[in-house]
């Protein structure tokens, strides 16, 4: 078994046992849509980690800006956070935000990616804009 299969094994938290999903699961199914290999995941991973925090960065040059810089950073914050999902895989990722101890986190999370969107797209208001990336930022970091 070679470096990345064990990676992978070991950041996915299974062994050689298969998790049996229930036939009418809907994420039951993607399992095969989506099989990649782990060197696969591991570009995939980095690909969206390298181009999500290459919008962060550059997001920053837009600053002044605040409507720019919302949609800039909160695209690149998202394809960030979601870059671990080609580890570890989608199902498992959506199964540990949605843990009962980062539950508040990810409602929180996603609300201020939602409401950052809404200021900074339709409604254009700065303020309401910064306010929402920051409690984004804190969301992430808690």
């Amino acid at each position: 078994m070679d470096a990345l299969t064990r990676l992978h094994r070991s950041l996915v938290g299974g062994g050689d046992e298969e998790e049996e999903l229930p036939e009418d699961s809907i994420l039951g199914d993607t399992e095969d849509l989506c099989s990649l290999s782990p060197v696969q995941r591991i570009y995939a991973f980095a690909a969206c980690l390298v181009a999500g925090l290459a919008l962060m960065i550059l997001s920053f040059i837009v600053f002044a800006r605040p409507i720019k810089f919302a949609v800039m950073f909160t695209f690149g914050n998202m394809l960030a956070v979601g870059s671990t999902a080609f580890v570890m895989g989608p199902q498992k990722q959506l199964r540990m935000m949605f843990d009962p101890v980062r539950l508040y986190a990810t409602a929180i999370y996603v609300g201020c990616v939602v409401l950052a969107l809404i200021f900074s797209l339709w409604i254009h208001d700065k303020l309401l804009t910064l306010i929402a990336i920051i409690c984004e930022i804190c969301a992430l970091f808690w």
